[in-house]
């Protein structure tokens, strides 16, 4: 068996740093290892029709917003298959199937679930579609047989429960589902970047994101006004540096390199740390470092992201092509799904043939 990505994203927004170190970056690394045998990117408008069935044209105008990101990062569509969850109906069809598998006081327990029903308020009424995501996420992944599931931490309960499904299921009707692996960022510090106001998730509905498409002037004004340690009122305070944006981000994206390049003066982020603990180093200091640490990251980004732009009939035409390589493959394992499940009524010609040879003896 090969080794197959599937991983992909909601279409609410453009996509954010958040998005770049807990999974997009690490995508187009491991796109480019030469290590895998299939790599699916889903754009996933059904999924994000869950919460917002009222307002389906900020799905549809951010498919190609998503794709754009995509893009501009470094997936390559001769590399990865890049499509669009809703046109592989596939999908819809085995997450009927394993709802019969997992119970709602399981759904209920799923922190995952749990944190963002609390965070869209719909603990009164919750849409039945986004409290079964975790069974829909489940179909996504085993369609493609995927072995790695390359995601943040926030996600990690979600691939737990696939795994709990593919078990169930094979334990019922035999070894059909492949059992995926999570593959959470290398860098601690990436594993979930915090918002620009010291929440504990960057959120496109908290709006305190760093969007790849930002310009250089919204960078700035963002990190300017980023949340630092509110006790650290004077350049001469010690400072803290645990929940600390700034220095979060600076461990998630400075390198060695950047300090003999900006802040000769320092020779790691530890001493930056450091100094800033002891007090007598400010937050402008330390905040204009991370404006230049980002725009080293961004700037190509941004740049590609405007020859994409160039071509929007290009892009669909490439999702247009990845959905149905994706629709092919997820086509296949279905079949196996029934065949195994006994659903398979019209190609069982034995059942055909045995079922039509007793009403002929009957008579």
């Amino acid at each position: 068996m090969g080794k197959i990505i599937l991983t992909g994203d909601r279409p609410t927004g453009k996509l954010h740093l958040g998005h770049y170190v807990g999974s997009l970056k690490r995508r187009v690394e491991l796109q480019n290892s030469g290590e895998y045998d299939e790599i699916y990117i889903m754009i996933a408008d059904a999924q994000a029709l869950t919460d917002n069935a009222d307002n389906p044209d900020k799905v549809r105008n951010n498919i190609i917003e998503v794709a754009l990101d995509y893009l501009s990062c470094g997936l390559d569509p001769a590399k990865s298959n890049i499509f669009i969850q809703s046109q592989v109906p596939e999908l819809t069809e085995l997450a009927f199937y394993y709802m019969n598998l997992v119970t709602v006081s399981r759904l209920q327990r799923n922190p995952t679930v749990k944190s963002e029903i609390q965070m869209r308020n719909f603990e009164a009424s919750i849409p039945v579609g986004f409290f079964t995501y975790p069974i829909s996420q489940a179909s996504d992944i085993t369609a493609f047989k995927a072995t790695t599931v390359p995601v943040g931490e926030d996600q990690k309960p979600m691939i737990e429960q696939t795994v709990e499904i593919v078990r169930r299921f094979n334990s019922v009707y035999g070894e059909v589902l492949v059992e995926p692996e999570v593959l959470l960022p290398q860098n601690t510090a990436c594993l979930r970047l915090p918002g620009t106001d010291g929440k504990a998730k960057m959120s496109k509905s908290l709006g305190n994101c760093i969007y790849l498409s930002d310009s250089a002037e919204e960078v700035r004004k963002k990190v300017m006004g980023m949340f630092t340690d509110p006790n650290h009122l004077k350049v001469s305070d010690p400072g803290k540096v645990e929940g600390n944006c700034v220095f979060t981000y600076l461990d998630a994206f400075s390198k060695p390199e950047h300090f003999a390049k900006y802040l000769p003066e320092y020779a790691s982020l530890d001493e930056l740390k450091e100094h800033y603990r002891c007090g007598g180093l400010g937050d402008v200091k330390c905040k204009k470092l991370l404006i230049a640490v980002l725009e080293e990251e961004l700037a190509p980004i941004r740049a590609r992201r405007r020859e994409f732009e160039q071509n929007i009939e290009g892009v669909y035409e490439m999702l247009r092509k990845g959905s149905q390589v994706a629709q092919a493959k997820a086509a296949r394992t279905l079949m196996e799904v029934k065949d195994a499940m006994r659903i398979n009524y019209f190609q069982d010609k034995e059942l055909i043939a045995r079922q039509a040879e007793a009403y002929r003896e009957c008579k």
